[in-house]
């Protein structure tokens, strides 16, 4: 079986987000199963020079899209055993930052048609094109308008990957002419509710749809998660599944992590406790037995920081100490930095995102909390695990398939249901009684470090999956 996975970024090459370590990930899994995957991104202009010095240029041709006709370049590279492709064109990718501009309608529609197009060019003809986001949605709308009729196209499958729906690629109708050129009898591929909808266009015309957990596949049926596409995707539920993501688990390793003050396995635990206090002076934070919670997020309001702001006093006043790592909407970062004045030694906030940070805070803290109000599947729950850190979450998305509470069968972390702030506060004092019971917490964390979130059953899933679509099973 031969895959080509088709991204706007993948790490180590370039990343703005979790896409990025899926498609950094995933297709080495799978060519660990015997079976074929190439990567195909954007040659951005913000790669690191070093990077980009191992790139190989393989050919060029010129792209139609609609009226103009477009400078294509191929690059190529290997890395970990993948080999990744690259779309060149200065024009729509020598840019400061990957996303955000008032083309983007257009950038990735190029995007999309040169991956299509690139296969007239390589010497690779795979089975299916796997899709992700909007930025990549409009390759099954363009297989099925202008390639079925191409021998190296005409057998080709496409799955599309919805990581987030609430970012659909919509537009206004004058780029299905001037930027799409897709015929005017074809249109209703793409129009939705007045505008045209890249997502749709790839619910609509691929051959499967997957989502990045089991439950938030369930979850995008309803209008409250679904940002408007709720009726489209119930009348495709047939051919919906959900593949919860994994991590790396060679990367996120507390054993051999350079960011760790100490590094520590399940055999050298009193190694992590070490950890905990060269933060807490790191941070300025009172050296204490207390529990100590770390909260590493975008401070915007679907992440449920507003249940944190309801309460706060209260988790204080429960014994804790809080580390906050963050940046976002200004009302939460003033809020976090107004904690930290009203408790010194006892909270520290720091406004952005410092990979090492992070990871110092994963690896040292007691707890994580990650009360999100939607979480499509989310990482930063399972590297909490990996670091021993026992994860307080809301049962949304991801985090309902990765945390069973601890209050049940093979429990992983604190769970709630609802999106109430003293739901959450129950949730924490909870966890703070299992705290308060050394031999019992020692357990939940060397259970929590034993937790395998890896890529290897996902992989697995994926193949499945795959192989359903070529009616292989």
């Amino acid at each position: 079986m031969k895959i080509l996975y088709a991204a706007s970024e993948a790490r180590p090459f370039i990343a703005s987000g979790g896409l990025a370590d899926v498609a950094g990930s995933l297709p080495k899994a799978i060519r660990s199963r015997q079976h074929q995957c190439r990567v195909v991104i954007p040659l951005y202009g913000t790669m690191k020079q070093q990077l980009r010095e191992k790139l190989t240029f393989i050919t060029s041709f010129q792209l139609p899209l609609s009226w103009r006709s477009q400078y294509c370049g191929i690059f190529e590279a290997t890395e970990g055993g993948v080999k990744y492709y690259f779309i060149d064109n200065e024009f729509y990718f020598k840019r400061d930052t990957l996303y955000g501009y008032g083309d983007d309608a257009e950038r990735f529609v190029f995007f999309s048609k040169a991956i299509l197009e690139m296969l007239n060019y390589i010497d690779y003809e795979p089975d299916i094109i796997s899709c992700n986001d909007w930025q990549t949605a409009l390759v099954p709308v363009f297989l099925r308008c202008f390639y079925m009729g191409s021998e190296k196209h005409r057998h080709l499958k496409t799955v599309f990957t919805i990581h987030n729906i609430q970012y659909q690629g919509q537009f206004g109708m004058d780029v299905l002419g001037y930027v799409l050129g897709i015929p005017s009898y074809q249109a209703g591929i793409l129009e939705y509710n007045g505008c045209i909808n890249y997502m749709k266009g790839a619910i609509e015309t691929c051959d499967m749809i997957t989502t990045v957990s089991p439950t938030y596949a369930q979850e995008i049926l309803t209008p409250w998660f679904a940002h408007g596409l709720d009726n489209l995707l119930r009348e495709r539920q047939y051919k919906l599944c959900g593949i919860i993501n994994g991590i790396d688990q060679s990367t996120n390793d507390p054993a051999t992590d350079p960011a760790m003050f100490h590094n520590f396995s399940l055999e050298t635990l009193e190694e992590r406790k070490k950890n905990k206090k060269a933060l807490q002076q790191h941070l300025g934070l009172a050296e204490s037995d207390d529990m100590l919670i770390g909260i590493v997020t975008r401070l915007v309001s679907h992440k449920g920081v507003d249940l944190i702001q309801y309460i706060f006093d209260e988790i204080i006043g429960l014994g804790t100490q809080i580390a906050i790592l963050g940046s976002g909407d200004s009302q939460y970062e003033d809020f976090f930095r107004a904690m930290q004045e009203r408790y010194p030694g006892r909270v520290s906030t720091t406004i952005g995102f410092i990979p090492d940070l992070s990871k110092k805070i994963y690896g040292s803290v007691d707890v994580f909390l990650m009360p999100s109000k939607s979480e499509p599947c989310g990482l930063a729950q399972m590297i909490a695990l990996r670091y021993g850190a026992i994860p307080i979450v809301r049962e949304t998305g991801g985090l309902k398939d990765s945390i069973k509470d601890l209050g049940g069968k093979d429990g992983n972390g604190f769970t709630f249901q609802s999106y109430n702030a003293h739901d959450m506060l129950d949730a924490i004092s909870r966890c703070k009684q299992l705290y308060d019971q050394p031999e019992k917490w020692s357990e939940a964390v060397k259970h929590a470090l034993q937790c395998d979130f890896s890529w290897d059953s996902s992989a697995e899933e994926y193949i499945k999956m795959y192989h359903r679509v070529l009616g292989d099973q």
